[in-house]
């Protein structure tokens, strides 16, 4: 059995994280187009900067949860029966890792990681950035920036998960909203190859209708049963 799991800011939410689109979520407190794109950088990197270490420093507070821990568990016991999961997080928190994934697919960047915006090299970084940092790899000061995606900005590693959605035989979407592209049109993919596809999430997200099979409530609850009852498919 090959699974692509893609998680979204559901899937930690329950670890402190927050969500972005929920009501009381981050874009409802914070203005998005002064915080999270390449203009806002350049216009006042202060600002994005104390909002990104806000951030940073959330994540390393936070703990991974019982559905990160879950999905750990799924990706061992299938390398072990000969399927795979292949994981891809629109999250940017390392939750996944901690909790034991041997390796997620971030394709909106990683927070505690920097990147240089002259060199072009990551660094992981987890103390607060700020304009007087130097880059450790090419000694540019000021060029450090979150290595996360910015809206107006290409999300990573596409070719590589167009790849695993193809080959999937389930696609399963977490703790996602439906509404942020591309990875919102991952299920309607799936649907045209025939994949079987699964939402697991607090509520129906925006594109609900493309899924086959459905599963509400609490990460932390919904996502552990899924889980087991995956691993009860395999065996038998």
């Amino acid at each position: 059995m090959r699974l692509f799991v893609l998680t979204g800011a559901g899937c930690s939410a329950e670890s402190g994280t927050g969500t972005f689109r929920d009501k009381g979520g981050l874009w409802a407190c914070f203005d998005p187009a002064r915080l999270a794109t390449p203009k806002a950088f350049a216009r006042a990197p202060d600002d994005v900067h104390a909002f990104y270490n806000m951030r940073r420093r959330n994540v390393l507070e936070a703990h991974p949860n019982a559905a990160h821990y879950a999905l750990a568990r799924l990706g061992s016991e299938l390398a072990k029966r000969g399927g795979s999961l292949f994981l891809c997080t629109q999250n940017v928190d390392d939750l996944h890792e901690r909790a034991g994934a041997q390796q997620a697919v971030h394709m909106h960047g990683e927070l505690l990681k920097a990147r240089c915006v002259r060199c072009k090299a990551t660094i992981h970084w987890e103390q607060d950035l700020n304009r007087q940092d130097v880059c450790p790899s090419c000694g540019a000061e000021g060029s450090l920036s979150p290595d996360v995606v910015w809206f107006g900005e290409m999300p990573l590693h596409l070719e590589t998960i167009q790849n695993a959605l193809n080959a999937a035989d389930i696609f399963v979407a977490i703790g996602t909203s439906g509404s942020v592209y591309p990875a919102a049109g991952f299920a309607a993919a799936a649907r045209e190859r025939d994949i079987p596809t699964c939402e697991l999430n607090m509520e129906p997200s925006d594109n609900s209708h493309l899924f086959t099979e459905a599963h509400y409530g609490p990460a932390t609850e919904v996502v552990p049963a899924w889980v087991e009852r995956i691993l009860l498919a395999v065996e038998q």
